[in-house]
């Protein structure tokens, strides 16, 4: 595979690999359900009259364990072989982006003398070797500018990717009109006013 310049990447005004994310999520959503397994007798609250002993009902407590999501990422196996042709360079500069990725959105920043540090770099020509061979890759997508990029939601999220496509999906759609041949009422008062 030919390396590209970081600047032979065009810049992107929304995550390219959106339209592919999000086919992919809603034809992999699988519901699963489980039950409650066997509790400790501790744990199991009892109600009972007093004057006959009878049982009248009990109450069981779930523990509840939570994350941190601002230090949780996922990476997909399904597209892992994206990792397979990286340049060392692209791993380190990964890393550093893992950490960047806020939850539940598909857009980081990326900023160079942060990576640097991260990744113990003096240079920034090995910062930018592997943020090429991540963009050649279609590991992650320039953005609008250059301290902007996106990460491709099937290799890599922070958060529920069916949520964040559950979320897509209402934005596209609430941008179109439901009548093609309906006007929106911000042209007619711009045609009023004209």
């Amino acid at each position: 595979m030919e390396m590209k310049k970081l600047t032979d990447f065009e810049k992107n005004t929304e995550n390219p690999f959106i339209k592919q994310a999000v086919e992919q999520v809603q034809s992999n959503v699988v519901k699963k359900y489980k039950a409650a397994g066997s509790t400790n007798k501790k744990a199991i609250l009892q109600a009972y009259d007093s004057s006959t002993g009878e049982i009248l009902g009990h109450t069981q407590f779930i523990r509840q364990i939570e994350v941190d999501e601002q230090q949780f990422a996922k990476l997909y196996l399904s597209n892992f072989s994206a990792f397979f042709d990286l340049k060392p360079q692209a791993i380190k500069v990964f890393g550093y982006i893992l950490n960047q990725l806020v939850p539940n959105k598909d857009e980081f920043i990326f900023d160079r003398e942060e990576c640097m540090e991260y990744t113990g770099y003096k240079s920034d020509k090995s910062v930018f070797i592997g943020l090429t061979s991540l963009l050649n890759n279609d590991i992650i997508a320039r953005g609008k500018t250059d301290y902007r990029y996106y990460i491709n939601p099937m290799i890599a999220f922070n958060g529920n990717r069916i949520t964040f496509a559950k979320t897509y999906i209402k934005k596209q759609k609430a941008t179109k009109l439901t009548d093609p041949n309906q006007m929106s009422l911000l042209d007619q008062i711009t045609d009023y006013n004209n």
